[in-house]
Parts: C-alpha cells; sequence; structure tokens
C-alpha cells in the first residue's frame, strides 16, 4: 500500500517505520527529522495542523497511519500536558480534514491503554506504586475508556476525532491500544511487573497496524494490543477474532 504517516520520527514510529516499509510505500511527515532514516522512505518535515500540506501528503494514499504525539519531556507540565492535548485533538482534526480532502477513507490511529485510568490490582482499585511488583488486569473493550491523567485524556480524545470521521466523512479509523512498544532489541522492557507483562515489540506492533490496514468496511473501532499473548493482564480477544493478530513475542513465555 501507499501510506501516510504522520509522526513517524517519534518514539514509537521511528521503531515502526523500518518494519512497514519493508512491504509498503511510506510517506513520512513530523516536525523533527529522522535521526536514522529508513531507506525508501520519502520523509517530509512539517506540522499536521497544515491541512494543505497534509492533503498533497495524502494524494492517493490508502491509509493514514497516526503516530503523532507530544513531547516525552517534562513530563506532566502543563506546556507537556497542553502539547499532548493539541497533538490528539485540533491536530488529529486538521490531518483527518486534510487526508479527507485528498480522498482517503481510512486510517489507523496508535492510541494507548492509558485510555483507562490504571488496571485493577486485586480488591485494591486504587494505582500501584511504580515500583510494585504486582500484575493488575485491564477491563476489556467492552468497558468505555476513563483515562484522566494528561495523556490517557488525549489518547481517548484523539479516539472521539476519529470516531468523528467515521460519522462526518465515512471513514474506517482503526485504534490500536497499544502498551509500551520497544525497539526489538529491547523487548521486553525492563521496569515493575506489569510493565514488562505488556510491553510489545516493535515488529508485533507493526503486525498489528498491518491487520488494522486489512480492516476495512467496519467504521471506528478500537483493540487491545500486548505482548501479553497468555491474557494475564488484558484480554486481546477481539484483536484476535476480528483482526486476526496475536503477539509474535510473547512476554508470558519471559516471566
Amino acid at each position: 500500500m501507499r501510506l501516510l504517516v504522520i509522526g513517524g520520527c517519534g518514539s514509537v514510529g521511528s521503531i515502526v517505520v523500518p518494519h512497514l516499509a519493508r512491504r509498503h510505500e511510506l510517506r513520512v511527515l513530523d516536525l523533527a527529522e529522522p535521526k536514522v532514516p529508513t531507506p525508501g522512505v520519502a520523509y517530509h518535515t512539517g506540522d499536521l495542523h497544515d491541512v494543505d500540506l497534509v492533503a498533497s501528503l495524502a494524494e492517493g494514499v490508502d491509509s493514514l497511519v497516526f503516530m503523532a504525539m507530544g513531547p516525552n519531556a517534562d513530563w506532566g507540565t502543563p506546556e507537556t500536558a497542553r502539547a499532548h492535548l493539541d497533538v490528539a485533538v485540533p491536530g488529529m482534526y486538521a490531518a483527518l480534514t486534510g487526508v479527507h480532502r485528498a480522498g482517503a477513507t481510512h486510517m489507523v490511529y496508535t492510541s494507548s491503554m492509558s485510555v483507562y485510568a490504571h488496571p485493577l490490582y486485586g480488591a485494591d482499585p486504587g494505582p500501584a506504586p511504580r515500583d510494585d511488583d504486582r500484575l493488575g488486569r485491564y477491563p476489556d473493550e467492552s468497558t468505555p475508556p476513563d483515562g484522566y491523567d494528561f495523556y490517557g485524556l488525549a489518547k481517548r480524545l484523539g479516539e472521539e476525532v476519529c470516531r468523528n470521521a467515521t460519522v462526518a466523512w465515512g471513514m474506517d479509523a482503526v485504534c490500536l491500544r497499544l502498551c509500551f512498544p520497544v525497539p526489538d532489541d529491547a523487548w521486553p522492557k525492563d521496569g515493575p511487573a506489569m510493565q514488562r507483562a505488556i510491553s510489545t515489540s516493535a515488529r508485533d506492533v507493526a503486525a498489528a497496524i498491518e491487520a488494522a490496514l486489512a480492516r476495512r468496511g467496519h467504521g471506528f473501532d478500537f483493540y487491545a494490543i500486548s505482548g501479553d499473548g497468555d491474557e494475564r493482564t488484558m484480554s486481546l480477544a477481539k484483536a484476535k477474532r476480528e483482526l486476526g493478530w496475536a503477539p509474535m513475542d510473547n512476554t508470558g513465555s519471559v516471566g
């Protein structure tokens, strides 16, 4: 396929683009230049709010893959929160306007399981400390998102902008709720048990995007995507059933 990837130089995009480029023709739009360009990818530096620019880059594409997000620096500050919300709402809306203007009718959004406030830890409904070694469990897709921190809020509002595109323009919008994407050679993620259990290799993220690219004619939908193939922390049943996706790199096998 011919794909427009917005945010392809960021923390997720930079580890996934090399996988996607093996099978697809990619145009990448990002505010930043790539640190390590992937051969054969057409990189464009610019702002996703620029509707005319997005429309020009989206001419003739089969799908938009939206991986843009705010910065990781100064996490939790009002400035960083504003940047994440700006990307997810006005930025997403502007980008989808440009894509729609160009005639594209399909998109994939890399959302996050952070759309949920936190997993449940037994009878304790509160979040576990950052250094806790317990495994919690997330609700499945039938439970409405309730994320209230700026990142979870930005991601779930981004999903609503995607939903709006299906209502307003008839687009197919597939939202993938990712869990700690990490480079293949750094998988599974270091850290507390919960982070290790749900971390997802770059190749599995790319495979989920591939599956979402083939999901057409169903309007708006969303899927939990995780390296937890044994489903200790969340259900992956919907992704397995409707996308035909399951992680090749299963954290259940590595403890």
